[in-house]
């Protein structure tokens, strides 16, 4: 497929422990299985992505870390995982990337140009828990902008600062970007509050949200030490379910989002 009907998905929020690394991966790993060829790329320094599918980030000579500061060519880098999925992967340098961008022209840019010639129905950004230069050019590169979000007060307030910062994005460098939605993670259907801060996330920043809620579970905790998405590992669990449906959704809506 030809590099112009990929569509770039970055999964953005910048408090930690909200499920985004695993939403991620299983999303991946869904959108693989319904056929899509599937790019992950790991844009955190603590390289949870990279981990979670298998492979140790110390074993790595190359990483993103060159792709976005060296120049050198993703093909190189790009690693074959087992969920179908292709990797570009992170390590620890990846930190002093933030510090080497901020001084360079065009910084913003950097994701965007490391892309431009892959050839995939999906990419997916693993942005890392923050606002700064990697995740700024991680929004400039994509279409759309996933919130994943764990459905308590205080993991939603910072979705005002992110919604800005894709408001400035959209303003300086990307004219396209669109919020498509947030998703409820760590999802306990079985208590009031959950409920009612999902009610709130919609009515406070007119925000769609993705259905179905990612379920709570041991099973997401278990899978990275196996090295494989839960889909994988647990094929018939309910938080699996849930990915492969709104996978579908993001399917959908990406055909008309090209």
């Amino acid at each position: 497929m030809a590099a112009t009907k990929t569509r770039t998905l970055a999964v953005a929020n910048q408090k930690g422990g909200v499920a985004k690394t695993t939403t991620v991966a299983s999303l991946g790993a869904a959108l693989a299985e319904l056929g899509s060829r599937v790019l992950l790329v790991d844009l955190d320094p603590q390289a949870c992505l990279t981990f979670s599918l298998g492979i140790d980030p110390e074993d790595l000579e190359l990483s993103v870390h060159h792709v976005l500061t060296k120049g050198l060519d993703p093909r190189e880098v790009i690693i074959e995982t087992e969920d179908g999925v292709d990797l570009l992967p992170a390590t620890i340098e990846l930190a002093r990337a933030e510090a080497d961008l901020l001084t360079r022209t065009g910084r913003e840019h950097v994701v965007k140009a490391a892309l431009e010639d892959l050839s995939y129905d999906w990419v997916l950004l693993d942005c890392p828990p923050s606002l700064g230069v990697l995740t700024v050019a991680a929004l400039t590169a994509a279409r759309g902008v996933l919130i994943p979000l764990q459905c308590e007060t205080l993991s939603h307030r910072g979705v005002g600062q992110l919604l800005d910062t894709v408001h400035d994005v959209r303003r300086f460098t990307n004219r396209r970007l669109e919020v498509w939605g947030v998703l409820p993670t760590l999802y306990d259907g079985r208590t009031n509050h959950a409920r009612a801060v999902l009610e709130n996330i919609s009515d406070t920043y007119h925000l769609d949200v993705l259905e179905p809620p990612i379920p709570k579970s041991i099973r997401f905790a278990e899978a990275p030490a196996a090295g494989r998405s839960i889909l994988a590992t647990t094929r018939h669990h309910r938080g699996a379910d849930a990915y492969r449906q709104v996978a579908a959704s993001l399917t959908r809506r990406g055909q008309h989002r090209v």
